[in-house]
């Protein structure tokens, strides 16, 4: 594909989220062009395409992942996930994938193995690649500054009930269309909010600190299709660390509190939106103020540019199997009630 010619991308499951985060950006950047949408509701399809000008439209993936496309954004139920991410690369297709990479951890695996033969690009679109905060963490982890991490806290509290099909969907949400109702069934979700959400707190954890997990512990509400789920990890460097997340919180406004202990010093988060806070060992906590914080892409403009430079994605294919890892312990744990070895 000649440089100047433009990235063509289509998006399948060309829904509520897709027409929140990855259209307008797709929209935004530069060299591409949104060239096709997919969803089996032809109202709302129709709604997308007049929002965002596409001009092609389909209600069958396969007919568009084998039209004139270089890429697709994939917004599927994560059960469908691997049968997309394999038909979009036997179609020679870079992807973004929507968050977790997979529902199995060989079918994750599958799918980086093939892309990187094929040479496409597959990146992942957890949040904390992309998140300011979680990138100086991870700048402060890499140069040493933090020391050994010792300990992990992080604490996500939330009302996302509407979303999961637990309560009725608000009279303004933002948004083109309205989300459909595939997260509170946990054969197309996988499970309940930690597959969903949760996903993001783990990648966190892996990515910012560059360590694996080796075991798990699980406390759920529902080991099925969980609001609430305490999870402990024994890191591969002998370090606990526990995430707690309730998507049913009293309380509609996001609240997150991370907190990394390492042997020199201790970085904490705030948020949302997020205040950062920093104390070496034996000072009084400072705030670290935004300008002090590295820039960050988003996922649409980190893929762009690892499918015309060949450079690799913030999160490595590796990282986006472990968490895929991660999450079948969990769920695995909360069932058994039984501490798991990862991988299972």
């Amino acid at each position: 594909m000649p440089d100047s010619s433009p990235i063509r991308v289509g998006v399948l499951g060309a829904g509520w989220f897709a027409s929140r985060r990855h259209c307008p950006d797709l929209k935004a950047a530069d060299s591409v062009e949104l060239a096709a949408l997919c969803r089996r509701d032809e109202e709302k399809l129709k709604q997308m395409a007049e929002h965002f000008e596409v001009e092609h439209t389909f209600t069958d993936y396969r007919e568009m992942l084998e039209s004139d496309l270089d890429a697709v954004v994939i917004c599927s139920p994560h059960s469908l996930h691997y049968e997309h991410g394999l038909a979009a690369l036997d179609n020679d297709l870079h992807i973004l994938m929507e968050k977790p990479l997979t529902l199995v951890p060989s079918e994750g695996r599958d799918l980086v193995q093939k892309a990187q033969e094929r040479n496409k690009v597959l990146l992942v679109a957890q949040n904390p690649p992309y998140w300011i905060h979680c990138r100086f963490l991870r700048q402060l982890v890499e140069a040493g500054v933090l020391g050994e991490i010792e300990s992990a806290q992080i604490n996500w509290m939330g009302d996302a009930q509407a979303v999961f099909g637990a309560k009725p969907l608000p009279d303004k949400l933002p948004g083109v269309v309205p989300p459909t109702n595939f997260r509170r069934d946990p054969s197309l979700n996988g499970g309940g909010y930690f597959v969903d959400g949760g996903s993001h707190l783990i990648c966190e954890l892996l990515w910012s600190t560059g360590l694996k997990a080796v075991e798990a512990t699980a406390i759920m509400d529902d080991a099925e299709w969980d609001l609430r789920c305490a999870l402990s990890l024994r890191l591969d460097n002998g370090a606990l660390a526990n995430i707690s997340a309730a998507a049913n919180s009293a309380i509609f406004t996001k609240r997150q509190r991370s907190h990394y202990f390492g042997s020199k010093a201790t970085l904490s988060f705030h948020g949302f939106p997020f205040d950062v806070f920093f104390q070496l060992d034996g000072e009084e906590s400072s705030h670290v103020p935004d300008d002090k914080l590295p820039p960050a892409p988003n996922p649409v403009g980190n893929w762009i540019d690892c499918i015309k430079s060949g450079i690799g994605p913030e999160l490595d294919g590796e990282t986006a199997v472990h968490i895929v890892e991660i999450l079948e312990a969990c769920y695995k744990s909360a069932r058994d009630g039984a501490r798991v070895s990862i991988p299972v």
